[in-house]
């Protein structure tokens, strides 16, 4: 290829035999199994991959997927609904199935193509446009087919301006990456104290066995009891009762402003949607794909949900879908925000993730829909004295702080990848300045 920076068609690439796209399986429910390889779906892309709720596809009969099985190398593309999600599959990445939500780019001549550099380009602007053009020239949900990916432009630098622009950029990648692993530490840790406290009630056995509580002071000791009783949820620490979760937390409901005004969209106040919730990559949510006026505040049904006070919920399509917000924001009508009374949010929210699931199943059955108030009010959950939860607040605080300052700085990296990378690709700007803005983001 030439040395210098050309713009191709992919169908270029292709003929010229160096570069493959292609979609996925479209698997029939009885092909699935219990144990396999991941099949993955859209869902299964969000900063990396995620298989814990993956169907299985059984390695026996990998033969009928042909080339549609992951390789060290792929870029892969969110392509239906959700459009514009990528990961690039590591040497150490599980391998997996694509499903026909996603699409490949793999690169068939490394010496030409870089697979990193294919990756970076994929997350510039000059990709996402094409994306943002092509996913709405249809009625039906985003979109982008096979054949509009074979009719796109694609920029391709010389192979020492890819070298260049993926040693600037990695660097970056890891370190967002180290935040990320640090932060889902950060909330085992919190989840692993809950449990402990709240659901093996750890406290309660040592004293039952007349022993001290490990790891917990003798003022915290107390507020547990010694023994156990009966109750509908079974086995639980004597005194407490059994209630709902409207018993522990106020239901807010959203809105939206009128959407052909458009004097009450773009503004300064976040306002999230069932979408932002399901796409967070974190237990914190703290930006929004669109935004509202303060006019649009006040002239809808929507409201400001303060920082840190409630667990706010999807309760459509990604229904059981939680955070809690880092700052200030409204939100739809497609999420509920769950105000904690006793000022114990991190609390509730870890409460919440260990009801989901059951909630989610007796709303409607196997085939579930959506969430309701209803929902809530016949929920049973064990009703942990609120002292109790005021004691695991002030221990877990600390830790979502941390998560929420990852989070930040992760962010700031993730904007600085992105303003260096049209700059890195076009040759705009140089290694060595590129290297010091990245070493000094990253100090």
């Amino acid at each position: 290829m030439s040395s210098e920076s050309r713009t191709y068609r992919v169908e270029e690439l292709i003929s010229a035999g160096l570069l493959e796209i292609g979609d996925g399986y479209r698997a029939k429910n009885s092909e699935l199994a219990e144990t396999g390889i991941p099949f993955a779906r859209a869902g299964n892309i969000n900063n990396g991959f995620k298989f814990d709720d993956a169907d299985f596809f059984p390695e026996s009969e990998l033969s009928r997927v042909g080339a549609k099985v992951s390789r060290p190398g792929d870029v892969v593309f969110t392509s239906k609904g959700t459009v514009g999600r990528f990961a690039l599959v590591e040497q150490h990445s599980q391998r997996f199935v694509y499903s026909p939500q996603l699409c490949f780019w793999r690169s068939l001549d490394s010496g030409n193509v870089l697979p990193e550099y294919l990756y970076y380009w994929m997350s510039s602007q000059e990709f996402l446009h094409q994306v943002s053009y092509l996913k709405g020239q249809t009625d039906m949900a985003d979109y982008v087919s096979l054949r509009d990916q074979r009719r796109m432009a694609v920029t391709i630098p010389s192979m020492q301006q890819q070298l260049h622009v993926v040693e600037c950029l990695k660097p970056i990648d890891e370190r967002i990456t180290l935040l990320r692993e640090t932060n889902a530490t950060l909330e085992a840790i919190a989840q692993a104290l809950f449990k402990s406290w709240f659901v093996d009630f750890d406290p309660v056995r040592a004293k039952a066995e007349d022993r001290q509580p490990e790891g917990m002071d003798t003022a915290t000791a107390a507020l547990f009891p010694d023994g156990f009783q009966e109750s509908e949820l079974g086995i639980v620490p004597k005194g407490w009762e059994v209630g709902s979760i409207l018993d522990m937390a106020n239901i807010i409901s959203g809105g939206t402003p009128k959407t052909d005004r458009a004097e009450y969209w773009g503004g300064n106040i976040p306002w999230a949607s069932a979408k932002d919730v399901s796409q967070a990559s974190s237990s914190i949510l703290t930006g929004t794909e669109r935004t509202i006026t303060s006019l649009g505040l006040q002239k809808s049904s929507t409201k400001m949900i303060p920082a840190y006070s409630s667990v706010v919920v999807a309760r459509g399509a990604t229904t059981g879908r939680m955070v809690m917000f880092g700052k200030a924001m409204a939100m739809n009508q497609t999420c509920y925000a769950l105000e904690s009374k006793g000022g114990v949010p991190i609390a509730l929210y870890l409460i919440l993730r260990k009801e989901i699931e059951a909630l989610t199943q007796k709303a409607h059955g196997s085939v579930f829909d959506t969430i309701t108030t209803s929902t809530f009010a016949a929920s049973k959950i064990l009703l942990i004295p609120n002292i109790l939860l005021a004691c695991f607040e002030s221990a877990a605080a600390p830790l979502f702080q941390r998560i929420l300052a990852g989070i930040q700085k992760a962010q700031t990296l993730t904007q600085l990848r992105d303003t260096l990378l049209p700059r890195l690709i076009s040759g705009q700007l140089r290694l060595p300045e590129a290297e010091e803005l990245v070493e000094e983001a990253c100090a």
